[in-house]
């Protein structure tokens, strides 16, 4: 079949790699008709190359048809439509029973002293094949896989995989009270996701802050008060200034490890790219640095007593956080991967109806072939043509 394999820093292609097949009972394949590219696929693109190897398929937000069942699945038969979450769960298991599912002891990678495995995100989460391919292997497909309607349009469902239930999450763990204001750092896919849903639970004000003039604009058409901050010198006071002199009741991190506006973050994961990949990786391991530039707002940002809910992915092992200011405002902080499956009882009901109040038919900007990915990584890489959500049709 085909597959995007890593091949090296910014290098990926589509190559021809063996059909996955049935190796455990609780396996099943899966043919893919859409899988998209993930604002964290880019740090694999970018910085975190030195847990990768050539050849290492990627992916992690898959959607598809059944092919082939283990004997062991029962739930689910050739020719079901499904969406497969990110992270691989057991569903039995003391985390996953308290539906912390991206903490699953039958998965969790311990080895590298991480969570459950997750599809094509590197040996720091299992080094499984990822989905940005003709064919899926699923591990623990009694539980993981969310079976669709048969009818409608795949980015309908395909953002259950991932980018939906972690926005969903992300504003759950915000707790913005009634009435209340939500301010979201960016406003890609994540963040898009984040402030509409904001709205729909009962925000009364929401806030999106970005620096690219679409999504700017794909905020704004879905009612979200925007803030370019292009030009702002001092973005905490700014949304003091907007929030009543006090700041937002809750502040999403929707940006993560390579926020703009990090000089001396950048140059660090820049210096550790360049360095072989075992010192590489000892190095991150021991003295990772994110970019911390829209956290640290962020933490500046709400107000007192407030939440800041990160869904961000960060790496790093030394970062320096504003310890005295945290305490002493009495702020929450929330972060984690996305436990998929305990979101998507709440989701499905607004995903399966006539209307669509979440816009997730209004996300997707580029749908290209497979064969085109290393193309499109790129273009979503440098913010070209618009580019805010690919997704992939093998």
């Amino acid at each position: 079949m085909k597959a995007l394999t890593w091949q090296g820093r910014r290098d990926v292609r589509v190559t021809e790699v063996p059909d996955p097949r049935i190796e455990e009972p609780t396996d099943a394949v899966v043919r893919i008709t859409s899988t998209a590219i993930c604002g964290s696929d880019l740090h694999l693109y970018e910085v975190l190359g030195p847990y990768l190897k050539p050849g290492d398929i990627l992916g992690h937000e898959p959607m598809g048809v059944v092919e082939e069942v283990g004997p062991e699945v029962t739930r689910l038969r050739p020719g079901d439509r499904v969406v497969v979450p990110f992270n691989i769960s057991c569903g039995s298991c003391w985390m996953c029973d308290r539906q912390l599912y991206a903490q699953c002891e039958t998965t969790q990678t311990r080895a590298e002293g991480k969570g459950a495995a997750l599809f094509g995100y590197t040996s720091l989460y299992g080094s499984v094949p990822g989905g940005q391919a003709e064919y899926l292997r699923v591990p623990h497909a009694q539980f993981g896989p969310i079976t669709v309607p048969e009818s409608g349009p795949d980015e309908r469902y395909l953002y259950l995989s991932d980018i939906l239930p972690t926005a969903w999450q992300a504003v759950r763990w915000a707790d913005t009270p009634p009435g209340g204001t939500l301010a979201v750092f960016g406003l890609g896919p994540v963040g898009q996701l984040c402030a509409r849903i904001g709205r729909h639970l009962g925000a009364g004000r929401v806030i999106g802050l970005d620096l690219v003039p679409e999504r700017l604009e794909m905020a704004r058409r879905h009612g979200v008060e925007v803030v370019d901050v292009t030009d702002l010198d001092d973005v905490p006071g700014a949304l003091l200034d907007l929030v009543d002199g006090r700041g937002p009741d809750a502040v999403i991190d929707a940006v993560g490890m390579e926020a703009h506006g990090s000089g001396p973050g950048k140059l660090a994961q820049t210096s550790v790219g360049l360095l072989p990949d075992a010192v590489a990786r000892t190095m991150t391991d021991r003295f990772g640095v994110d970019r911390l530039s829209v956290l640290h707002a962020a933490v500046k940002s709400v107000r007192r007593g407030g939440t800041v809910s990160i869904s961000g992915v960060y790496g790093g092992e030394v970062d320096p956080m504003p310890m005295m200011e945290m305490f002493d405002r009495g702020i929450q902080l929330r972060m984690g991967q996305c436990h998929v499956r305990r979101w998507i009882d709440e989701i499905m009901p607004l995903l399966s109806g006539d209307d669509d109040p979440l816009g997730v038919l209004d996300l997707r900007t580029h749908r290209v072939p497979l064969a085109e990915a290393a193309e499109a990584y790129e273009m979503f890489q440098q913010k070209q043509d618009g580019c805010i959500k690919v997704v992939l049709a093998p």
